[in-house]
Parts: structure tokens; sequence; C-alpha cells
């Protein structure tokens, strides 16, 4: 092959499959060719890509040696879909009264959604997290764009324990969103011991409910090493989980409520 038709097929391979390490060898060897051939591929996808602003192309260390694609949004980019979301938010006809706000649709929007797990996995990208774990149901689309961004599973607990999954582990949690306590349910097979988690969740109150996915990660032997949530509500007090980090700060005021997006993004 050409150089150029290798370098369009490296940037599909890199690009499908973001945050996955790949050696020069593995390239050599699809190709064909000698590893310092690939390496100049390497740099055509690396500059064409640092000037389309899609990404950049990262060199990973070890005895192999090679690289990983790592997906990049522009701040305007990034701000232009949470702009899009916080507008919608802010729409009166959402308020469907009792302090809870109609985001099904938004969640499920793949604008909306890509732009929160860029968000997410640019913040968790150093976490050496092993998974990604979040609850039914609204969460799942925002969490999978998550996982796919950082190269890693998704772990789904459940609000009731399935017959078709084996054995599970249940708790009881406190969710403030609810104001009520609640259930969830987990394979025993779900999670290796050991594994370190980025929780992610579509919207919290007072994290009772990322407090109880915490929880439920110790029954594993596992730990959270990050919390994310789409859309946090400013002015509760006493939150159980203190580091955080959202996408939308919701709070109450006269008129009704106000959304701001998160100043870190900005």
């Amino acid at each position: 092959m050409k150089r150029t038709e290798r370098a369009c097929i490296i940037t599909q391979i890199l690009t499908e499959h973001p945050n996955k390490d790949y050696s020069l060898g593995f390239f050599a060897d699809k190709f064909g060719c000698a590893k310092s051939s690939i390496s100049e591929d390497l740099k055509l996808v690396r500059t064409a890509m640092d000037e389309a602003g899609l990404g950049y192309v990262e060199t990973t260390s070890g005895s192999k040696g090679g690289v990983r694609y790592v997906p990049y949004i522009t701040k305007e980019e990034s701000i232009a879909g949470l702009e899009k979301m916080k507008a919608m938010l802010e729409d009166p006809s959402r308020n469907v009264g009792g302090g809870y706000i109609f985001t099904t649709d938004l969640l499920y929007d793949p604008e909306i959604g890509q732009a929160c797990a860029m968000q997410f996995a640019k913040h968790f990208a150093s976490s050496e997290a092993d998974i990604v774990v979040t609850i039914e149901t609204r969460g799942i689309g925002v969490a999978m764009l998550t996982a796919r961004l950082l190269d890693l599973p998704l772990v789904v607990i459940r609000r009731e324990a399935r017959v078709s999954e084996g054995a599970t582990i249940s708790i009881n949690y406190y969710s403030g969103s609810s104001d009520r306590v609640q259930k969830m349910s987990l394979a025993k097979r779900a999670i290796k011991p050991g594994s370190k988690a980025v929780i992610i969740d579509d919207f919290m109150r007072n994290g009772g409910t990322l407090k109880g996915i915490e929880d439920m990660l110790t029954e594993f032997d596992a730990k959270a090493v990050g919390f994310g949530s789409v859309i946090v509500t400013q002015g509760v007090r006493d939150k159980k989980i203190g580091n955080f980090f959202p996408i939308m700060i919701l709070s109450d005021t006269e008129d009704g409520y106000r959304v701001a997006i998160n100043p870190d993004i900005i």
C-alpha cells in the first residue's frame, strides 16, 4: 500500500478504538512493512489530526512502544453542545413539579450525550480506572459514550435483580432524588475484585445514589476513583459525595430555577 492508504486505515483503526494502545509491531505486521515506515505514517496521521482539531495521536511508553488516539473536542465545539443542553433545560415547560425537570430526551440526544461524555472522559483520563459504572436507566447513554472514549467496559447496576444474571448482590440505599430508600442489585460476576471505577450518573441531588454505588463496589472489593453527574443541584446541604464532577449545575430561584455550565469546563 501507499503511505496515504496506510495512513487512512491507521486513522480509522485508532479513531474507532480511542485510548487503546497499539504497538508499532501491530501495524507493521498488518501492512507487511518496517516499523520505521509505520513511524512515518503516524507522523502524517498525527499532523492531520492536530490541524483538523480531531484529537491527537499520543506515543505510549513501555518495552514495545506504540500509540493511542486520544479524542479531543475543542472548547468551542464542547460549549456548543452544552449551551444547547442549557437552553433546553431552561425551558419552563420542562418543569414537571416537585422540583423535577424532564431530562430524558436530553440525555439520549447524541450531540448532548457526546459533549457530556467528552468532558467526563477528559476529566477522568488519568484516574487509572478499569471500568465505568452507572445505574439504570437514564444515565446509561452518557456512561456508555464515556466508557467508549476511555476504552473501558461499562457495568450497569440494576434496580431489581434479574434471574438471567445468576447470583447477585443487593443493597439498600437512600435516594435523595426520590426521597426514599431504594434497592440496587448487581451480578456477582460483573466486577472483578480490586477494580477501580469511575461512576457516572444522570442527576445528583444529595449524592445518595452515587454513595450507594460506591457502597456496592465495596461488596466486590472494588473502589470508586471518580464521580461524575450530568446535572447536579446546588444548595442541597450534606451531600453524601464530596469530590464530584458536574456538567450542569441547577439552582432554585424565586422565579423557578437557573441552569449554569460547570465553570471548570468554561
